[in-house]
């Protein structure tokens, strides 16, 4: 199993990602909303990849709520984590049985439908600064963000899928959207571990995963964390105890080329201590990421043995789900969030 998680241009394969598939280097897909159009279409699609690969990859989607949701007709729409914390506000408890209801209904769903993985829970904090961020979080206070983010975590195990907590050690104090930008953080190492580091400190023992942010935090490093050996090795590995699967997040982003060609950013989050390489939204790349892995990239054991871990637990009819009066109470509980 290879750490490079790539993506699809469409709703079928085409010939081909029918031959990229086969490449051992590959660990996974993430699915985009370009992927999808119902669940019977996703089915048709999760049978042409797992025909064409010569081995199980995991298959993963960012399926959030709010507005970051890939997959929409025929699944709940999931209202946003921002609203449950702005429920925590006036009411603690029924705030923290939502966001295990949340993580539940979102994990249930994907795996009704054979998707491995959702890159979720979000724990970085919404303190006004990012709107990349936004409501996608669940407040901007980090014991908020922790207590909260220990029930969806427990939502999503329940259901029987992993976790993977992002964007690691925090992507909310910046205003500048790392898609599109290089973003700088320059607080010191002592007021993140006192502020945006906390859901991660916190939860890390429960997650699964976790993604690294693209931003500078240049205090720290001057190297985006997901290349950063000192994020991802001194803190996280070692002063955190983090024992689980590192994510890039996608190296097609405009934050990350400053560091030269896919192959550079490739060979720089690997030597870092990143499992999981993303490499979305341009083919060109991902092949060539694919070719650098084959020829010049000694295969890792221990990551493999990292990213399989991540596969689900179980495995969940779609309509018997549909049918469970567990399913209908989500449902009705979580759309009254939606209406307000």
């Amino acid at each position: 199993m290879g750490p490079l998680i790539l993506d699809l241009n469409g709703l079928e394969l085409s010939s081909e990602e029918r031959e990229i598939l086969k490449h051992p280097q590959i660990g996974g897909i993430i699915f985009f909303a370009r992927n999808y159009e119902s669940p019977q279409q996703l089915l048709d699609l999760i049978s042409q990849i797992r025909n064409s690969s010569n081995q199980r990859l995991l298959l993963t989607v960012d399926q959030e709520g709010g507005r970051v949701q890939r997959f929409l007709s025929g699944f709940t729409q999931l209202p946003a984590l921002g609203k449950i914390g702005q429920l925590y506000e006036k009411n603690p408890s029924q705030a923290a049985q939502l966001a295990e209801l949340h993580g539940w209904l979102m994990a249930s769903e994907l795996l009704s439908l054979g998707i491995d993985l959702s890159f979720a829970p979000l724990l970085d904090l919404n303190n006004g600064h990012n709107q990349v961020i936004g409501a996608r979080a669940f407040h901007g206070n980090p014991a908020i963000v922790t207590s909260l983010g220990r029930h969806i975590i427990q939502g999503i195990n329940d259901a029987g899928l992993c976790t993977v907590g992002k964007h690691f050690p925090g992507h909310g104090a910046v205003t500048r959207d790392t898609h599109t930008h290089l973003a700088v953080d320059t607080r010191d190492y002592k007021t993140i571990e006192n502020d945006d580091l906390i859901p991660f400190t916190q939860l890390s023992p429960y997650l699964d995963g976790i993604m690294a942010s693209h931003i500078v935090y240049s205090e720290v490093d001057p190297l985006p964390c997901g290349f950063s050996s000192s994020w991802l090795q001194t803190i996280l590995r070692k002063k955190l105890n983090f024992s689980g699967a590192i994510f890039t997040d996608d190296l097609s982003m405009q934050a990350v080329k400053a560091l030269g060609d896919v192959t550079e950013r490739v060979q720089l989050a690997l030597r870092a201590g990143c499992d999981g390489i993303l490499v979305c939204n341009n083919r060109e790349d991902a092949i060539s990421a694919l070719d650098y892995l084959e020829n010049s990239a000694p295969s890792n054991k221990t990551t493999a043995k990292r990213l399989q871990k991540l596969f689900p637990r179980r495995t969940l009819e779609p309509a018997l789900l549909r049918q469970s009066t567990a399913w209908h109470d989500a449902v009705n509980q979580l759309s009254k969030l939606n209406d307000n």
